[in-house]
């Protein structure tokens, strides 16, 4: 293990009043789900309210990691992403919260004092610098620019159209301006939450397999993959410009089969394709020999309206 390539905090030992939660929205978040989940957390972790190690491989917002650590004791955490953009603000948020709680201030005070016209305009202007950066941005070495690229990242998050995070396929940001009238740009004690749910963390900006060398049989994994597209309207996997398609989901399933022979504790979560065609044994197939479940769930993202209802999602585990 290098240490250029991890961010380690030490415990204080402090207690949650509240939970944390993700301090971006991300999609295919996992809040709807948290009571799914833990219900199927293993019988020895809900006995001893303890997790040894936990494994995030595709961590995104984070929510079922920040309920782990405001309901477990979680002596070590590894969460990974491969989406550059997302990890620069767990990093920062883990080194240096009060510094960009301090830029996050002083954005919300400029911004929140704005007529509409020009909050739109201000918007533009910050996601085109956001957007410009990024050629020239250094994403290897830990700095001080990171702070301010990470405030970019949670006010555009905050301010933009559905509170989402899309790229292109050249990488950039582009989720147009969303009016609300009195968005929370800088939440103080949730980012100082995150900050202490982030203690005895490491955090990595690489594809899900490079996880496997910290997996063993002591630890609890969860896989939330970006989604497998129901049909061609509701594909949203852009929250990174390099996607995840079908061959990835075969490559994640046989990551899933060797972690299994390891010991681990596996859970992993995807959209149901039966949904939409009820022949559809994709995820069946690929998971043949494990413990799957459908359960309900709510679409969240999709351009009709009318589509946000309940659908069924899947839940694949390794034990009962």
């Amino acid at each position: 293990m290098q240490n250029s390539e991890l961010i380690l905090c030490q415990n204080t030992g402090n207690i949650f009043e509240k939970e944390a939660k993700p301090f971006v929205k991300w999609a295919g978040g996992k809040t709807q789900l948290l009571n799914e989940l833990s219900d199927r957390l293993p019988l020895k972790i809900k006995m001893s309210k303890t997790v040894q190690r936990y494994v995030e491989p595709f961590v995104g917002g984070g929510a079922f990691f920040f309920f782990l650590k405001s309901n477990y004791e979680v002596k070590e955490s590894f969460l990974y992403d491969i989406n550059k953009e997302l990890i620069i603000g767990y990093k920062v948020i883990q080194k240096d919260v009060q510094e960009l709680m301090y830029e996050l201030e002083r954005i919300e005070d400029e911004y929140i004092n704005l007529p509409e016209i020009d909050r739109k305009e201000y918007y533009y202007k910050t996601r085109d610098e956001y957007n410009n950066q990024q050629d020239n941005f250094n994403y290897e070495t830990y700095n001080s620019d990171w702070i301010k690229r990470a405030a970019y990242l949670i006010f555009l998050n905050k301010t933009c159209f559905n509170g989402l995070f899309r790229q292109n396929k050249r990488g950039k940001f582009n989720v147009p301006f969303g009016r609300y009238k009195n968005p929370t740009i800088c939440d103080k004690e949730n980012l100082l939450r995150v900050n202490e749910a982030l203690k005895n963390t490491y955090v990595f900006s690489t594809d899900f397999e490079e996880s496997k060398k910290f997996i063993d049989a002591n630890t609890l994994v969860y896989l939330d993959p970006p989604y497998r597209p129901l049909n061609k309207t509701s594909y949203f996997t852009s929250y990174d410009k390099d996607g995840f398609n079908d061959e990835d989901q075969i490559r994640l399933a046989n990551y899933y089969k060797e972690m299994d022979k390891k010991g681990a504790f596996l859970i992993l979560s995807n959209s149901d394709p039966k949904n939409e065609d009820i022949n559809d044994d994709f995820f069946d197939v690929l998971y043949s020999g494990f413990k799957i479940e459908r359960v309900n769930a709510k679409r969240s993202i999709n351009c009709d309206g009318k589509k946000r209802g309940s659908i069924k999602e899947l839940v694949i585990r390794n034990y009962d």
